[in-house]
């Protein structure tokens, strides 16, 4: 018996997706994405049916007209990239985190007080993981000065870092933010390199003069802004429960008509009372002039009032796939649609993104409360319970080590047969967190919705790279300015 005659081919791990008139397969140990013609096609057919060794294969492809050496060379393709496979391959863990890792960025909590009441607040609303009693209300420039000294001092290698201000809510420590960019320019350009900046805000506290610095140092803005005044105002009001949209929106208009460096973006929470998301967007969009809109569910128990249910989640997905075929459209023509859920992923999938987790928390990116803890991310800055240490003594290693550990792929067993994982790696570890207690545990709640919405963006992508290939460089640029 040759060794070819022994080998007998099954199909390897892939999710099979087709566009208007193209076949394609995303190829999930390799985060990549496969195109198919006709006789790769067939192949694959044929395994569906069952397993089959080479001269099957080679016979099969011959009855179609394909050439005996084109059709080894199919095989062997197909073969070298794990679509077909022969015997019982191993799953290949992803390499573990290295607690050295780089920083990139560094998320500043200016001040752990905030102006509004937003009743789904992740920081003071029921489900809040952060203990700021006895702590500083608002971060000191000296606090200020170490982190950004940290973070070019845990960055080494990288020639660009960044810095992004937020809260409580970001602007009601402004002087120090001023400070900050002054400093952390000034200590970047001293070592050659470079450093950028931006925040997120209620926009209740934007002024033309602090619109003015913002535009001047070419800060990016990200507006938390929940859609027309009769939604914007369920949840995001002022502690006496006046809705907030008429405050805000003459400051948003003012600050997308005078901040002319860098885009102005919107992020929306959605509630089970705030889920009309065409609308949300196109009141965003289209009547205020934001650049992009990103939309996410609320984070919190399911028992709450205003969590999203099952039925209200299939909601939401059939009406971002309503923007989806919108921005196709759009994309198609070469032009720029606005509605960032489809930009992130698409942007993951241009880079063929595998990940070992879901974020950089922890990783290239950690949060720093207003007294100098530091945590995996902004969401769990002030928490004792997940602080990894102080801005004055360093990173606890150990600690990062385990946080690391528990949120990488590889311990989330759920996740080791999903095809979704290389864009998913389990979800978001705050979520996680709320919903289970526990930051390594994969976000099962989501896990039909985010198939189900990695396949809509997969097929747009497709769809794209066949129609109008150039407008992928928007991805490349994205990365860049990332």
């Amino acid at each position: 018996m040759t060794a070819s005659s022994s080998l007998v081919y099954r199909l390897g791990e892939f999710h099979s997706f087709s566009t208007r008139d193209r076949s394609f397969l995303y190829l999930v140990p390799a985060g990549a994405i496969f195109e198919l013609d006709a006789a790769a096609q067939a192949l694959i057919d044929r395994l569906a049916q069952g397993e089959a060794s080479p001269e099957e294969l080679c016979a099969m492809l011959a009855a179609q007209g394909l050439p005996a050496s084109e059709a080894r060379e199919l095989i062997a393709e197909l073969a070298h990239s794990r679509v077909i496979v022969a015997g019982e391959l191993p799953r290949v863990p992803l390499d573990d985190a290295p607690p050295d890792f780089p920083l990139q960025t560094l998320v500043l909590n200016l001040t752990n007080q905030c102006n509004l009441s937003c009743q789904y607040c992740y920081e003071f609303g029921a489900d809040k993981v952060a203990t700021p009693e006895g702590k500083p209300k608002f971060m000191d420039f000296e606090t200020a000065k170490a982190s950004v000294d940290f973070l070019l001092g845990q960055s080494p290698g990288r020639r660009a870092v960044h810095i992004t201000f937020f809260g409580g809510e970001t602007l009601m420590n402004f002087p120090l933010l001023k400070k900050v960019v002054i400093y952390g320019k000034e200590r970047a350009a001293g070592e050659g390199r470079s450093i950028d900046f931006s925040l997120t805000t209620n926009a209740t506290l934007l002024t033309p003069a602090i619109i003015d610095f913002l535009s001047e140092n070419r800060i990016g803005v990200t507006v938390s802004m929940d859609g027309p005044a009769d939604l914007h105002d369920q949840l995001r009001v002022f502690a006496n429960g006046r809705g907030s949209y008429d405050v805000i929106e003459p400051r948003v208009r003012a600050l997308i008509r005078n901040h002319r460096t860098r885009p102005i973006t919107a992020r929306v929470t959605l509630t089970s009372g705030v889920a009309d998301v065409v609308r949300i967007f196109r009141h965003l969009k289209n009547d205020l002039g934001f650049h992009e809109v990103g939309f996410a569910p609320v984070t919190t128990s399911p028992n709450r009032l205003y969590a999203i249910n099952d039925s209200g989640m299939d909601d939401v997905l059939g009406q971002f796939r309503v923007l989806a075929d919108e921005y196709l459209e759009y994309a198609l023509r070469g032009e720029l649609h606005g509605f960032s859920n489809v930009s992130d992923t698409l942007s993951e999938l241009y880079q063929g993104v595998n990940k070992s987790h879901p974020c950089g928390a922890a990783l290239g990116l950690v949060g720093v409360g207003p007294s100098g803890d530091i945590a995996p991310c902004h969401r769990f800055v002030d928490s004792d319970t997940h602080s990894m240490g102080h801005i004055s003594t360093g990173m606890d290693r150990d600690k990062q080590t385990d946080f690391l550990r528990r949120g990488h792929i590889n311990s989330k067993y759920d996740c080791h047969t999903c095809w979704a994982r290389p864009l998913c790696a389990g979800g978001c570890h705050h979520e996680a967190y709320v919903r289970y207690g526990d930051t390594g545990h994969a976000n099962l709640h989501y896990c039909d919705w985010i198939r189900s919405w990695t396949d809509t963006c997969l097929r747009i992508y497709g769809t794209i790279s066949v129609h109008n290939p150039e407008f992928l460089r928007v991805f490349a640029e994205r990365k860049a300015l990332s």
